[in-house]
């Protein structure tokens, strides 16, 4: 059996990115792992994010958490949760207004539908962020984190 791929959904706007994965663990269980800023860089399938810089232990609405990133070079991020439904949903932008946001679907007590996106609907410097290609990778990174997620709580439980 090969690994495990997240799905990718066609939004039909190049600036906005889904995917999903169904998960085999409790909607409350990846909710609560998500909603903690240090897990973050566990999760992540770009591989950019590199650990908290500061904010609170868990997160809630209008958190503001900064990260430690690379792509290239080292910067730093600062975040702030935009939406927040416990066990449901979460959402932060940053600088650029562009939100990565969290959905939780529970199937059954034991295994939850994530998904994840990208909004760039209303960011700033829309031209900087197609010039970027966020088309060509983020949609695959956001897969790849989705799978990390997976296999992170999995061995957790």
């Amino acid at each position: 059996m090969g690994k495990r791929r997240a799905t990718i959904v066609q939004t039909g706007d190049p600036m906005l990115f889904r995917v999903e994965l169904e998960i085999p663990v409790s909607s409350k269980t990846i909710f609560d792992f998500i909603a903690i800023p240090s897990n973050h860089s566990v999760m992540d399938g770009s591989k950019m994010v590199k650990g908290t810089l500061s904010g609170p232990d868990r997160l809630f609405l209008g958190a503001k958490f900064g990260m430690k990133m690379k792509q290239g070079i080292p910067y730093l991020i600062k975040n702030e949760v935009v939406e927040f439904e416990e066990g449901r949903s979460i959402a932060w932008r940053h600088l650029l207004h562009n939100v990565w946001r969290y959905e939780l679907q529970p199937i059954n007590e034991g295994k939850a539908l994530v998904v994840e996106s990208w909004d760039g609907r209303n960011a700033r410097a829309q031209w900087w962020l197609r010039f970027r290609s966020f088309d060509k990778w983020v949609p695959i990174a956001m897969a790849k984190t989705l799978v990390q997620l997976e296999e992170v709580l999995l061995k957790k439980s």
